[in-house]
């Protein structure tokens, strides 16, 4: 996909904000000053985006979802249909206490279901798979398989989305992982730090 970005007609962006080339926009979405979406997004209908968030290239974020300040996306996120951000660990409507907000970081490749609930202040790993309806308190390492609520960890995922067996090699693409000191990584990768 490239080319100019599309915005649907219903949808409201404000100025100061980037949108990268082939991004498209859907119906009454809200798009807040200083936010940058990167390239080949698809941001869904009625979603919110903003102020100041940056989302990386080739995130799918689906209906209904709002991503706050404080919440970053790195590329190839994917947000399911009205998954929640928080930025607020304990807000009260009559204290203004935005300026506690709390990051949130979502690293590469991560998957959060529909309908998923990710407390503020946490870093979801790289390629991590959260499943639908789980209410995520803690980090995520990269490539766990989280779910439930609260959310726990049953297992691990390969980059491809598909659950790792015992051995850590995919059955679907062939990828192999290696655990060490309750981390996994790719098998290359880890063979290249150790070498």
């Amino acid at each position: 996909m490239s080319g100019s970005p599309f915005v649907h007609e219903t949808a409201c962006i404000d100025d100061q904000v980037s949108l990268g080339a082939g991004t498209r926009i859907w119906h009454f979405t809200h798009i807040l000053s200083g936010s940058v979406v990167g390239e080949n997004c698809n941001i869904g209908q009625n979603v919110v985006i903003g102020p100041d968030v940056s989302i990386g290239r080739g995130c799918k974020i689906q209906n209904n979802v709002s991503v706050y300040k404080g919440v970053t996306l790195e590329d190839d996120v994917f947000c399911g249909p009205s998954m929640v951000f928080t930025n607020v660990f304990n807000p009260r409507a009559h204290i203004r206490r935005m300026d506690e907000a709390r990051p949130t970081l979502v690293r590469q490749g991560a998957t959060i279901g529909a309908n998923a609930t990710i407390v503020c202040g946490i870093t979801v790993g790289r390629y991590a798979l959260i499943g639908a309806g789980a209410v995520v308190t803690r980090d995520v390492p990269d490539f766990a398989l989280i779910y439930g609520n609260p959310a726990r960890q049953h297992g691990w995922v390969c980059a491809c989305g598909e659950k790792l067996p015992k051995d850590l090699c995919c059955p679907a693409c062939g990828k192999r992982y290696l655990l060490r000191d309750g981390r996994l990584a790719e098998a290359e990768t880890a063979e290249q730090e150790a070498g």
